[in-house]
């Protein structure tokens, strides 16, 4: 059930495809044989897993849609974006919300990623029994640079389907941010992108708006 983001534009080749026999082709199926079903892992599958240290104790992981996929280490440049903006974030959106940092959220019952950065509903105990639900996210940062790819195509639809009313998507390597609001089923209604030169503006909160000169360093 895991898998490394690196390697999904590989899903298709020998490599990827199990059991296969020596000349790449897969083996045939007994006669009455029938194809093994996927079966999504959900979330206690998935920390069970991790309290029967399952998975080594460095690995950074998080479940999307049932699966497990391993986060892109975070480089020199993705860090300095995620502290700017959350120096940002605490000066100018903490009055009524709790600015949390590369934690994990709770979207369904079988996806909980750790975003870089959330905008969370306040409550007077800082979550501290429960992992915050879609319904308590007001806004999620994700900072990209070598992992675009993986957010644009499985989170941010993620994100979409669970109702979080906002996802900004920094592009570190094309240099822009998007801006996703009004979600749908497994889409944002509307996004706008953001060059270098113009400012980056919220749709949700009207303070949070930052030079995108600022952002990308």
């Amino acid at each position: 059930m895991k898998m490394n983001r690196h390697d999904l534009k590989q899903e298709g080749s020998t490599e990827n495809r199990g059991n296969i026999g020596y000349n790449g082709a897969m083996p045939p199926l007994a006669e009455k044989e029938r194809p093994r079903k996927r079966v999504p892992l959900t979330i206690e599958m998935y920390h069970t897993l991790s309290e029967q240290r399952t998975f080594a104790s460095d690995e950074r992981l998080e479940l999307i849609n049932g699966e497990i996929f391993e986060m892109s280490p975070i480089g020199s440049r993705h860090a300095r974006c995620v502290k700017l903006l959350n120096e940002f974030l605490i000066r100018h959106c903490s009055e009524n919300s709790i600015i949390s940092v590369q934690d994990p959220i709770e979207l369904d019952d079988h996806s909980e990623p750790q975003p870089d950065l959330s905008i969370l509903r306040r409550t007077a105990d800082y979550y501290r029994d429960a992992v915050p639900k879609a319904a308590d996210v007001k806004l999620i940062i994700e900072v990209s640079d070598t992992s675009i790819e993986f957010d644009r195509s499985y989170k941010v639809p993620s994100y979409a389907a669970a109702g979080i009313p906002e996802v900004w998507l920094i592009d570190l390597e094309s240099e822009h941010v998007e801006v996703h609001s009004m979600p749908s089923e497994n889409a944002y209604g509307l996004v706008k992108i953001y060059l270098r030169g113009e400012n980056a503006v919220s749709e949700t909160f009207a303070e949070f708006t930052l030079p995108v000169n600022d952002i990308l360093g």
